[in-house]
C-alpha cells in the first residue's frame, strides 16, 4: 500500500515515515503543498511515471507554500483517493472545515503511531471494502473467500455459517492478519499492534495464537510462517487444502 506524506517538519515526518515502512507501508514523502498537487497525478489510478497510484494521503496543513486547506480541496478535485489531515490545530472549525473540503478523517497532533495506522486502516476499509479474496455486502460483514465472514462491527466470526469461539486476542490477530490478505506482516508488526509496543511477555505467545487460528479456521485461511520474519495470512478457495 503506498501513502503520500505532505508533511514540512522533518522530525515528524521521518517519525511518521519509519512507523508506516514499520507496519508495511511504501511512503512517498513530500514537504510541499506544490510537491503534492504535481504527485497528484498519481491518485486517480493512473500510473505515473512508471509507479503505481498513491492509496492514502497523509496531509499536514501548515505547509511553507500553500495553505494545507487549499491543497486538500484540489486534491479532491483530481480524485477520490483517501485523504487523512494531520495537523496541529485543534479547533472544531479547522475540523470542520478540513472534512467539509474532503478529507476523509482529521488526526490532531501530537499523535500514536498506532492511531494513525489504525485510521488508514478504517479509511482504507470504508473507501475500499472489496479487498483481493474479501468483499463486504453493503453494511455487512466482511466476506473472506467461500467460507469465512467477519462482522467487524459485532466482533463475530462465522465458518461456513456457523460461529468461530475465538478469544479476544484471537480475534484481534485475525482482524490485523486479513486488513491485508497476503501481505507479510512482520512479528513486530502483529505484537505492536495485537499486543502492545510495550510488550514485556514471551513471544512464543504470538505462535499459540497462530496455532489455535489455524485449527479452528483450518480449510478456510492458511497462515503461513515466515523463518525470522514473520506471518501471512492467505484465502484459501473452497477446494484448497490448508499450508
Amino acid at each position: 500500500m503506498r501513502v503520500l506524506l505532505v508533511e514540512d517538519d522533518e522530525p515528524v515526518a521521518q517519525s511518521l515515515r519509519r512507523g508506516l515502512v514499520r507496519y508495511g507501508f511504501a511512503v512517498e514523502w513530500v514537504r510541499t503543498g506544490g510537491e503534492a498537487l504535481t504527485a497528484a497525478g498519481q491518485l486517480n489510478g493512473t500510473e505515473l511515471n512508471g509507479t503505481e497510484p498513491y492509496d492514502v494521503v497523509l496531509l499536514d496543513l501548515g505547509l511553507p507554500d500553500v495553505e494545507g486547506l487549499d491543497v486538500c480541496r484540489a486534491l479532491r478535485e483530481r480524485s477520490a483517493v483517501p485523504i487523512i489531515v494531520i495537523s496541529a490545530r485543534s479547533d472544531e472549525a479547522d475540523r470542520v472545515v478540513g472534512l467539509e473540503l474532503g478529507a476523509d478523517d482529521y488526526v490532531t497532533k501530537p499523535f500514536g503511531m498506532r492511531e494513525v495506522i489504525a485510521r488508514i486502516r478504517a479509511v482504507m476499509r470504508r473507501a475500499r471494502p472489496a479487498g483481493a479474496g474479501a468483499g463486504r455486502a453493503p453494511g455487512g460483514p466482511d466476506r473472506y473467500g467461500p467460507r469465512l465472514t467477519i462482522d467487524r462491527r459485532a466482533g463475530r466470526v462465522h465458518l461456513d455459517g456457523s460461529p468461530v469461539a475465538l478469544t479476544p486476542k484471537e480475534y484481534d490477530l485475525l482482524g490485523f492478519l486479513t486488513e491485508e490478505p497476503g501481505a507479510l506482516m512482520s512479528r513486530e508488526q502483529i505484537m505492536e499492534a495485537v499486543w502492545d509496543a510495550h510488550w514485556f511477555g514471551p513471544t512464543k505467545t504470538l505462535d499459540v495464537h497462530v496455532a489455535a487460528l489455524r485449527r479452528k479456521l483450518a480449510g478456510a485461511v492458511a497462515i503461513e510462517a515466515v523463518r525470522g520474519v514473520g506471518f501471512r495470512l492467505e484465502i484459501l478457495d473452497a477446494g484448497a487444502r490448508p499450508a
